[in-house]
């Protein structure tokens, strides 16, 4: 199931995807309001895809975690581009991004002043469904409502002169995520790829990931709560690149659907 949030007519819904044949294309069948929290009732209300606006499809309530060097291929071309060094890591490499970063599909990434190297990380993006605290990796997937395409943007710059990513990664507008998020989709070897003015960037697999999905939301649990609506980011392949005002800059993960900013 694809769930979305919108705006339609001046204000902001949720809804789930029908893309069912209909002959008028896909329609966004509105539900009574945010399904992670309020379930899956429905308004009777239906609108065309192409007549709303998509938006982030979550908004945290207090975080967004994220996991850096989880692809070997990017462990790597870290230490060689930028001297980041430490090798693979053996637990998850946990750093946070503020909810103020967060804009959904369409939106502007802005590039700050005080940055010469701001970068694109293309990424699978967990949402969290119920409160976890302290769970098993067993059981870790239970608390997860689904799954949505992320980029983790960066100023490379700001994020080696600190020596700690907090600034270089923090920025509003640096945490795109959508378009939708998919409550079951197979991720077992899906495509992760990163396209900028059309080129391919990135191109990964989530089977190459170091660390599971269940081991990182098991792992993360351990020391944050994690809160209904919290997100994951899961780590990026190699690839990662310049990003120049006047871009657009596409995020890829197969089964899920396309994230698509442009740069200012």
């Amino acid at each position: 199931m694809k769930v979305a949030r919108f705006r339609v007519d001046g204000e902001i819904a949720f809804g789930v995807l029908d893309e069912a044949e209909q002959g008028s294309g896909i329609e966004l069948v509105e539900l009574t309001g945010d399904p992670i929290v309020a379930g899956y009732d429905t308004t009777g209300r239906r609108f065309k895809l192409e007549e709303t606006q998509l938006l982030a499809p979550v908004i945290p309530r207090s975080k967004v975690v994220c996991v850096g060097k989880n692809y070997l291929d990017h462990v790597t071309e870290m230490q060689d581009v930028t001297g980041i060094a430490g090798g693979v890591p053996e637990e998850p490499l946990l750093f946070l991004k503020p909810n103020t970063s967060i804009v959904g599909p369409g939106d502007a990434i802005v590039r700050p002043a005080i940055s010469d190297r701001v970068e694109h990380e293309g990424e699978l993006a967990i949402v969290i469904g119920a409160v976890a605290k302290d769970v098993s990796e067993e059981d870790a997937l239970r608390y997860v409502f689904g799954y949505t395409c992320a980029n983790d943007v960066t100023a490379r710059d700001l994020q080696v002169k600190d020596g700690q990513w907090t600034r270089g990664k923090g920025f509003d507008t640096f945490c795109p995520l959508g378009p939708v998020i998919d409550t079951d989709p197979d991720l077992s070897d899906a495509r992760v790829v990163t396209r900028v003015n059309g080129e391919v960037r990135q191109d990964g697999r989530t089977s190459q990931l170091i660390h599971s999905l269940a081991y990182i939301v098991s792992y993360a649990s351990q020391a944050f709560t994690l809160l209904p609506g919290d997100v994951i980011l899961t780590g990026t392949p190699a690839g990662v690149g310049l990003l120049e005002a006047g871009d657009t800059v596409e995020v890829e993960v197969e089964g899920i659907g396309i994230l698509r900013n442009r740069v200012v």
